[in-house]
């Protein structure tokens, strides 16, 4: 099986299965809270005004949007690139930027918590992937993903 197939194969699994343990608050999470896209959504709304909303979603759509990159580099063994994709759009330097860019008063504490959670996780897999061993650097994309799903079941934006 070609290594690409078995990375998406594996990161499957991961994902699904929930993989290597993140923040415990994320784990106690997932198992505390209903599902918002499924159940009744019972997510924090976090007012924004319209342009800040607007703002936020563009951050969180180019997270996702870099985690596909990202992922695409890992399977092109193309690693230098997920490291410096993983450090500059999904770290803490981007958590200074939107920090800087956006009103951090505007954000619940917990909500500042689970972003933080997230940049580490993020941190940790920048440092994890020069290893090029898929075994450790798969499951710390899972806890990246892991933050990223735990914050959105959280919160949702609610423009004001």
């Amino acid at each position: 099986m070609p290594i690409q197939t078995r990375a998406l194969v594996i990161l499957g699994l991961l994902v699904t299965s929930g993989g290597a343990g993140c923040a415990e608050r994320m784990h106690h999470h997932e198992a505390a809270r209903p599902n918002p896209y499924v159940e009744a959504d019972t997510r924090q709304a976090i007012p924004l005004p319209s342009s800040a909303g607007k703002e936020h979603r563009a951050v969180m759509l180019q997270h996702l949007e870099s985690i596909q990159v990202i992922m695409n580099a890992l399977v092109e063994e193309d690693y230098e690139l997920a490291k410096g994709l993983t450090e500059t759009h999904l770290g803490f330097f981007m958590h200074r930027q939107a920090m800087a860019s956006q009103q951090p008063e505007s954000f619940p504490p917990a909500y500042h918590d689970l972003a933080m959670a997230h940049h580490a996780a993020a941190e940790e897999l920048a440092r994890i992937i020069p290893t090029k061993d898929l075994k450790q650097i798969l499951p710390q994309f899972n806890n990246v993903l892991k933050a990223c799903v735990a914050c959105h079941l959280e919160y949702k934006l609610r423009s004001s």
